[in-house]
C-alpha cells in the first residue's frame, strides 16, 4: 500500500483514533472481533444485555422523506450504554465506548415509496465534555452541555443496552 494513499490514511486515523484517550466519563476498546466486542460490553453492563442495529430495506430512491411510526425506548432506568462504530479499515474493527447518561431508542421510519427503516437513535443528554468544535453543535448553533443531542446510527453500527 503507497503510503500516501487515502486508504493508508484512513488507516491511520483509525489507529490514532484507537490509541487516543477517552473521553472524560467514558471508556473505550477498539474491538477486532466479537468476542472482544462482547466481552468489553459485558465487563461494562453485565451479562444480560440486548444489541441492536439500523435495519433499511432496500429501496430504489436515493433520496426521499421518511415519516416516524414509532418510537420505543430500548434503555428504561440504566443511563449507560456502549456502543460500537464500524470503523474504515483493512478488517473488522468496531470503536466501541460507554456513554453515560444517554438514552436509546429504536425508531420505525417509512419513506414516501413505502419503504421501511428500523433505525437506532441515541440521544446525548450531557455533552459538557465534548469538544466544542464538534460538528453537532456546529449544525444546531448551541454549545456544549446546553441542549441533548440526539443522532440516528448507520447500518453496521451496534448499540448495547441492559436488558430490562
Amino acid at each position: 500500500m503507497n503510503p500516501r494513499s487515502v486508504e493508508a490514511d484512513i488507516i491511520e486515523e483509525t489507529i490514532a483514533e484507537c490509541e487516543a484517550p477517552a473521553m472524560k466519563g467514558e471508556d473505550k476498546k477498539c474491538a477486532t472481533s466479537l468476542e472482544s466486542m462482547v466481552d468489553f460490553t459485558t465487563s461494562k453492563l453485565g451479562k444480560d444485555v440486548l444489541a441492536v442495529s439500523s435495519e433499511a430495506h432496500k429501496t430504489d430512491a436515493t433520496f426521499q422523506n421518511y415519516g416516524v411510526v414509532d418510537v420505543s425506548k430500548l434503555n428504561n432506568n440504566d443511563k449507560t450504554i456502549v456502543s460500537c462504530h464500524k470503523q474504515n479499515y483493512v478488517y473488522a474493527v468496531f470503536y466501541c465506548r460507554t456513554t453515560q447518561n444517554t438514552d436509546a431508542c429504536m425508531v420505525n421510519l417509512v419513506g414516501a415509496d413505502g419503504a421501511k427503516v428500523k433505525a437506532v437513535v441515541v440521544c446525548h443528554k450531557d455533552t459538557s465534555e465534548w469538544n466544542p468544535k464538534h460538528l453537532a453543535f456546529q449544525l444546531l448553533k448551541v454549545k456544549p452541555g446546553t441542549v441533548p443531542i440526539c443522532h440516528f446510527l448507520p447500518e453496521d453500527h451496534i448499540v448495547w443496552v441492559p436488558k430490562n
